[in-house]
């Protein structure tokens, strides 16, 4: 028993200390969106159905154990490898950046995340059906359950130890081998279970390995149903990570919290006795649901904490009721087998729900609202026992999500205060008409996530005036407007569009450059549907590169382009998105590269629940550069955004701008010191206010 439940437990912890981990490494790859965790977890979620395909495959075969030991080192074998050409042999090198510019980076990422952790991961996933069913074969006459509640605590226990214990004490290239380490070792138990499972032509007992009287293999319905049910609790734990980490806090780690809760709800319906509790559930799943409406109706005022806690409220009642009826229907152990390869099954269709189909039928994250849907249709049938069959059940269940999803394209699609609105890998974007509160007229916004990306009033007077957080006395403002080479030729460089408000300040011989990941976005700045014309309006020369700004950068100087900037701005930080890869050591020798010797290099760190400043000051000490902020806070009567500027240069003499000395405080060591953010290390958690 020792054998078996320590590599169920392993397996399950290494499972869940590699989602995060290459979640993190390959984040800044791809624009730092929250898609890239969304599209990570359908990948998992595919090959952890492919694992469990082969456990149910390999335990009808004869030579099953040596099967296995063969694949286990195989799988050792190419860690090795890839360990002798990449930093470890889970973090891919440089050479496999791929190319954001490109309009497929689902593609791109599945590709990326097969060469990396495919094999061991699928291997991994294997193992808790595969232990269970060796285990139940050597000794039939002792229940499994234990091992499968084993195997999700060691799955919590590894998603949590990541971000509390991992993360904040190693690199990623530690991360790599250490788990690596541990990948062996897994393999080497592992491989001592098989040989033994092998060897073993009758159980300990003496007993056959399945009774004669074995329960009849699971109907179509039945297996139907597991599909279902493990499904519609997929789609919830996608959908509310979409809408937390792009609704509510543009925070791409948050993905951990509704994860969490979605194990959890594992551990405790498979424990059964007084967790399987319809009716409970049903109460505390309406109770939740009020609390979100009311949060969904208060969204602007309604603190982002408590958002987040009654979101994870709704997500975890949710996944206990499904969860739990998986429970209740869970096979003999001869079938288990089948049961994880249909739940997983449910669980591949969901993700492909959220990330494939869902973008293309629906303008909004209107997923949610479906598994919200669902959930009360599961608890509706759990509460009437004259539906117990499983055709009826699953027939009830397909047919409600199929009518939900037709409902909702040709309902709330169109449900929109919005003149546009696009979903794309990188969120959703939309436009919206918008009257100045302070008597200024109407005007266009455009909101990308829960983050306004920029607002132009239509008044001629006013269309060119530079509205949020980039107006006249802002810190971009200040420097903009008053910087010595304005009007003789200066150029100034952009990490982020919005809708091109900062091209209101160049003049007749500036040149602007504009760095924007979304195509989305680099459209309607463009003009698309008449709403937004600062490019156009521009009167010096305009650039947009539609590619990950640093990606873009790096590459200019591989083909020995230095840009050669007078002002860098970095408005990547705007809400609560925080791409690290843009604010770390190796990108900041980027940017100065690009920089001219007396250049400016102004970063936009307006955010309400993250505090960039401690990262910035340790940057500029880490370079020798001179640092102030410029906070700009809106008077009664004006229609701007508070903003936060910090300016930073190699030569002081480029901050001592009069306009800028008024208003400018100077940063310290006071601020607080964090450790200094490099590719390989950074930590969102320790900055949070």
């Amino acid at each position: 028993m020792t054998f078996f439940a320590l590599s169920v437990f392993l397996s399950a912890f290494l499972l869940f200390q590699v989602q995060p981990m290459i979640g993190k490494f390959i984040l800044p790859w791809f624009g730092g969106t929250p898609a890239v965790w969304s599209t990570a977890m359908l990948f998992f979620q595919v090959f952890l159905t492919g694992g469990y395909a082969y456990a149910y495959w390999l335990v009808k075969q004869r030579r099953q154990g040596w099967i296995h030991s063969a694949l286990l080192a195989a799988t050792v074998v190419w860690l090795v490898v890839l360990g002798f050409f990449w930093k470890s042999p889970v973090t891919p090198s440089v050479e496999w950046k791929p190319d954001i510019g490109v309009s497929l980076p689902i593609l791109q990422l599945f590709f990326l995340l097969t060469v990396s952790v495919g094999l061991p991961y699928f291997v991994l996933a294997s193992n808790s059906p595969l232990m269970q069913a060796w285990f139940s074969r050597l000794f039939p006459r002792r229940s499994y359950a234990k091992l499968y509640s084993l195997s999700n605590v060691g799955s919590l226990m590894g998603l949590l130890a990541y971000p509390i214990l991992i993360e904040p004490q190693l690199t990623l290239r530690v991360q790599g081998w250490v788990w690596s380490g541990g990948f062996i070792l897994f393999a080497m138990l592992v491989g001592w279970s098989a040989l033994r499972a092998q060897r073993a032509d009758t159980p300990a007992d003496g007993q056959p390995a399945f009774p004669s009287s074995a329960a009849e293999k699971p109907s179509a319905a039945l297996m139907s149903l597991w599909a279902i049910l493990g499904a519609i609790p997929s789609v919830f734990l996608l959908a509310v990570t979409n809408h937390i980490t792009q609704e509510v806090a543009v925070i791409p780690f948050l993905w951990i919290i509704p994860l969490a809760l979605y194990l959890l709800s594992f551990i405790l319906t498979f424990s059964g006795g007084v967790w399987i509790q319809p009716r409970l559930y049903a109460l505390l799943f309406a109770a939740a649901s009020v609390a979100a409406l009311w949060a969904l109706g208060n969204a602007a005022t309604l603190s982002v904490f408590l958002q987040i806690f009654i979101y994870s409220a709704l997500l975890f009642f949710a996944c206990m009721s499904a969860h739990g009826e998986l429970y209740l229907l869970r096979p003999p152990a001869e079938h288990l087998t089948a049961f994880y390869l249909m739940v997983s099954v449910g669980g591949a269709l969901g993700g492909i729900f959220v990330n494939l189909i869902a973008p293309l039928i629906f303008t909004g994250y209107w997923e949610f609202y479906l598994a919200w849907l669902m959930t009360f249709v599961i608890l509706i049938l759990s509460l009437l026992p004259r539906w117990e069959r499983p055709k009826i059940r699953a027939s009830v269940l397909w047919v409600s999500f199929l009518a939900g999803t037709l409902a909702i394209v040709f309902s709330l699609n169109s449900f929109f205060d919005a003149l546009a609105a696009h979903r794309n890998f990188y969120g959703l974007m939309r436009v919206r008409s918008w009257t100045s509160p302070n008597g200024f007229g109407d005007g266009y916004l455009m909101i990308h996530g829960m983050t306004v990306h920029g607002i132009q009033y239509l008044s001629p007077e006013l269309r060119d005036e530079p509205t949020t957080h980039f107006t006249r006395e802002s810190g971009a403002g200040l420097l903009l407007s008053n910087h010595p080479q304005r009007g003789h030729g200066m150029k100034v460089g952009v990490l982020g569009l919005g809708i091109g408000t900062l091209a209101a300040y160049a003049e007749a011989s500036d040149i602007y450059r504009f760095y924007e990941i979304n195509p989305i976005v680099v459209e309607y700045a463009e003009g698309r549907g008449g709403y937004f014309s600062f490019l156009s309006d521009c009167k010096g020369e305009v650039a947009v590169i539609t590619d990950d700004a640093r990606l873009a950068l790096e590459r200019e100087l591989a083909r020995g382009e230095p840009q050669n900037f007078d002002v860098l701005i970095l408005d990547t930080f705007s809400s609560d998105s925080i791409p690290t890869h843009l604010i770390t050591r190796e990108a900041f020798a980027i940017y100065l590269q690009h920089l001219k010797p007396d250049g400016v290099l102004a970063a936009h760190i307006s955010n309400r629940h993250i505090n960039l400043l401690p990262v910035l000051w340790g940057l500029s000490q880490e370079y020798g550069l001179s640092i102030v902020v410029v906070d700009r806070n809106p008077k009664p009567g004006e229609d701007i955004f508070p903003s936060r500027w910090v300016l930073m240069a190699v030569n002081p003499q480029s901050l001592q701008i009069p306009e800028i000395q008024e208003r400018a405080v100077v940063v310290d060591e006071s601020v607080g010191a964090v450790r200094l953010w490099t590719d390989d290390y950074s930590n969102l958690f320790q900055i949070l206010k």
